[in-house]
């Protein structure tokens, strides 16, 4: 059903995407399709609906602000799969439809025949992306999972936070929402295949393989070293200095990632010795004696305020930066010129772009979130947008 875009910023328009998609992985992959301009209609049970609706406070006109920043610029569609009449009109929507992305339990879409195997030998041109929990292989295939679990299990959690301390969480979805960008990537790269071919095909990734993605470099380390990698806290444990480090006033990160930034690195905190000290002069020496360089820069870092040392490091071309607080990054002027937080007209609402232009245009915001179907409404109707 796919037609030639008219507009650079929305290269999916014309493409029609059904999102069986609860949580946060699909409906983020979903929610960056519309954003390209897909049109995506998001199935939901009319029991509750996507558990993300709930997950508040805060709530924003009654829905969570987490489905408010998962959702926007979908349409919605209350299915119940166990009623016949119901799910022959889905699967007639399917039909028409260029992509579908689901992310139920393992078995749910098969006990119904929506399996991506039916459905890709039914409508041959159908792109099929399943995205499961650990895979659709594998002795674990049958599991369910969520981030946190996933942050476990494929070791991130081993080398997140400092050392001694318990196991923390990177604060946000990073799984999810990775996944989502992976279920993206196959189905565009699958949209491609069959504008040669003229044949869909299914295209699988799961949270756990997304986990071990992000794992790659920890991974290759240990691998060659032998070791475990263990926790680092804010640093890069192959290089040094690059760690966050407390001036008078608050945490800068600075990282000087070469011998030329750690000379004037150096120079700047007043100590031009330290690089040539044989201790220090080159990467892998400050890596073996990280602990006594960093006591050192702190020293001296902690003498003046972060905005002296940005100022000075920034002067010299050491990176850097401080470490923001949430309201800060939305006030700062970067984030304004990107405009990466798009204009919901609700206060309340903040809804962050899609980190792509066309052009020098930002994919923009269509509609919020869709409310869900009302009682009193046929189930198979589809909801518009705010």
């Amino acid at each position: 059903m796919s037609t030639t875009p008219t507009r650079p910023d929305q290269p999916l328009a014309g493409f029609r995407v059904i999102e069986i998609g609860h949580s946060v992985a699909a409906p983020f992959c979903g929610q960056v399709l519309a954003d390209l301009g897909a049109e995506v209609i998001k199935i939901e049970n009319p029991d509750g609906g996507d558990d993300a609706r709930h997950w508040g406070p805060p709530f924003v006109g009654g829905t969570a602000a987490t489905f408010h920043s998962l959702n926007r610029n979908k349409r919605c569609m209350a299915v119940n799969l166990k009623n016949e009449e119901e799910r022959a009109e889905f699967e007639a929507l399917i039909g028409d439809s260029d992509v579908l992305v689901q992310n139920m339990r393992p078995g749910l879409m098969e006990r119904y025949g929506l399996g991506a195997d039916d459905l890709c030998a039914r409508f041959p041109r159908l792109i099929c992306c399943n995205l499961g929990a650990y895979g659709d292989v594998g002795p674990l295939n049958r599991h369910t999972g969520y981030d946190p679990l996933m942050q476990a299990f494929s070791g991130i959690m081993s080398v997140t936070g400092e050392p001694g301390r318990p196991p923390v969480r990177v604060g946000p979805s990073i799984i999810d929402q990775g996944t989502g960008m992976w279920c993206v990537i196959g189905i565009l790269s699958a949209l491609i295949g069959r504008a040669a071919n003229g044949h869909g095909c299914r295209v699988d990734t799961s949270l756990f393989e997304t986990g071990l993605s992000w794992m790659t470099v920890p991974i290759g380390n240990a691998v060659a070293s032998g070791k475990e990698p263990g926790k680092s806290g804010s640093e890069t444990p192959m290089l040094a200095p690059y760690r966050a480090y407390m001036a008078q006033d608050r945490h800068i990160i600075i990282a000087a990632g070469n011998n030329n930034l750690f000379r004037r690195l150096a120079e700047t905190l007043g100590h031009p010795e330290w690089s040539k000290d044989p201790r220090y002069a080159a990467n892998a020496e400050r890596v073996a004696n990280r602990e006594a360089l960093n006591a050192m820069i702190e020293a001296v870092v902690r003498t003046r305020p972060s905005a002296h040392w940005m100022e000075a490091l920034d002067a010299v071309g050491v990176p850097c930066a401080p470490v923001h607080q949430v309201s800060e990054v939305l006030a700062h002027p970067q984030t304004k010129a990107l405009e990466m937080i798009l204009p919901s007209g609700d206060p309340n609402l903040g809804l962050v772009a899609t980190p792509l232009r066309f052009d020098g245009t930002r994919p923009p915001l269509r509609s919020l979130a869709p409310k869900q179907d009302r009682e009193n409404e046929p189930a198979a109707t589809v909801s518009k947008a705010e």
